[in-house]
């Protein structure tokens, strides 16, 4: 039974003290305390602004100008505010005695309850995993896409792609920590901010030419269609601004992290402004209600020619393909963290023979199991929408408010407390009715899936 008064106690399971951090390998190792606060911030963007916001145009498809520009305001707010939340809370346990460096132990100390910590595991595991096989997943389709256009009659096929890709994943999956990858994720930043510039021109382009789409901005005529459809969309924004692993990225910040972490944020949601704003508005502006799930997509109509230069489009992709790599190694960590807490031996240097040996053959099994789900289940963008809806809403929208409300304890009258509790109330409905209309898309391309197939379904 854990203690009566979770937040001051010092013996319920999870809780990691100072003294503690020499005898945990994945603290000591995989989240490594040496960080500035703007490693935070390149750490927050490669786990946030990534290929995904490629898909806002569409989001904006089944949502309109008004609502999708709402929208998509109200849920980056409201992030921004639930993870600064977040880290008041971690800076909280810190001067407590208590530095949580990981997202289960956190919830499981603040909550007082056994199960939220097994439950926290499952959701944050099966975002992590999933956002990893997706990387590999799309990955592997980028370099089709060179591949098909340097060679239209190729013999080979997506799975061989993904297979290339799981060896180089392999490869960079044996930086040894978190902290280890701040450069590859500063790289990660600078790709976004390019390929966004670059979509942007190309929807520029396209908007000049005569072969320019017709412009038609109108929802779908059916009631119950259109709400399924705006619901679906605001799934989709959450998990493009979810990233679920906060605290473990606060975790790589040299102690003490107080304050670091805003400025992090501050960095974060500057290039997410940046972004997310200018795909949404251009491409939906191009493309309106034939904008498809991957804006790059868009440009390469049926019928007719190419509506950007074919340079442009491969520059894109190879942008996305290099930060698909960066992505995977960030979502990579947790895992990492809970396999090196188990198989490394704290007492022995992290490159050490001990060490060394035991973190290659684990990280090496990670991501074949992942690379092989990729080859095997080239439908998972579905699948990851419904994750979307019933991870990323409990992770980043409705946890942070509660920990908050149950650490800083503010008045039930109070401001701050109202808010929290609305936004717990309203994205649970909104995480509920996300999670019917990712289901229900999930049921309407069932009959597309096919093992092991060539081509992803859109």
């Amino acid at each position: 039974m854990p203690p009566e008064d979770p937040i001051t106690s010092k013996e319920y399971a999870g809780i990691i003290t100072f003294s503690d951090i020499t005898n945990d390998a994945g603290a000591q190792f995989v989240l490594e305390s040496k960080g500035k606060w703007w490693h935070a911030g390149y750490h927050l963007t490669t786990a946030i602004v990534g290929p995904t916001i490629l898909t806002l145009p569409y989001v904006f498809r089944g949502l309109g100008w008004g609502l999708g520009f709402l929208c998509l305001t109200v849920m980056g707010l409201v992030t921004f505010y639930a993870y600064y939340l977040m880290s008041l809370v971690l800076d909280y346990c810190e001067k407590q005695g208590r530095r949580h460096i990981r997202f289960r132990e956190l919830a499981s100390d603040v909550l007082g309850s056994g199960w939220m910590f097994y439950f926290v595991v499952f959701i944050q595991t099966a975002i992590n995993t999933g956002i990893s096989i997706g990387a590999i997943l799309f990955a592997g389709q980028c370099l089709q896409i060179m591949y098909t256009s340097l060679s239209p009659h190729g013999s080979l096929q997506l799975y061989q792609f993904i297979a290339m890709v799981t060896v180089v994943m392999i490869v960079l999956s044996q930086f040894p920590s978190f902290h280890s990858l701040r450069y590859i994720n500063l790289g990660s930043l600078v790709l976004s901010l390019g390929y966004t510039f670059i979509v942007v021109g190309a929807c520029i382009h396209a908007a000049s030419s005569k072969n320019a789409p017709p412009r038609d901005y109108s929802l779908d005529s059916s009631e119950a269609t259109r709400v399924f459809n705006a619901f679906n969309s605001i799934s989709i924004i959450a998990a493009i601004f979810g990233n679920g692993i906060l605290p473990e990225i606060q975790a790589t910040l040299a102690p003490p992290a107080t304050g670091k972490m805003f400025k992090g944020l501050l960095m974060c949601y500057t290039v997410i402004f940046i972004t997310f704003y200018a795909i949404a508005v251009s491409g939906y502006y191009v493309f309106g209600n034939k904008s498809t799930s991957n804006i790059l997509i868009s440009f390469l109509p049926d019928n007719g020619p190419a509506l950007a230069p074919d340079w442009v489009l491969g520059l894109a992709v190879i942008f996305i393909l290099l930060q698909l790599f960066a992505i995977g190694l960030v979502y990579s960590q947790v895992a990492f963290e809970i396999m090196e807490k188990k198989s490394a031996d704290p007492n022995h240097k992290m490159f050490s023979k001990r060490n060394l040996i035991p973190r290659i053959i684990v990280r090496t099994a990670y991501m074949v199991v992942c690379g092989f789900f990729a080859a095997m289940l080239p439908f998972f963008g579905d699948i990851s929408s419904v994750v979307g809806a019933i991870g990323f809403i409990p992770l980043d929208f409705i946890l942070p408010m509660l920990l908050y409300n149950m650490t800083h304890k503010p008045s039930k009258k109070s401001a701050v407390y109202l808010v929290n509790i609305s936004i717990i109330v309203i994205f649970t409905g909104a995480g509920l009715l996300g999670a019917v209309s990712s289901f229900r898309k999930l049921i309407l391309d069932a009959k597309q899936f096919k093992l092991f197939s060539n081509n992803i379904v859109d």
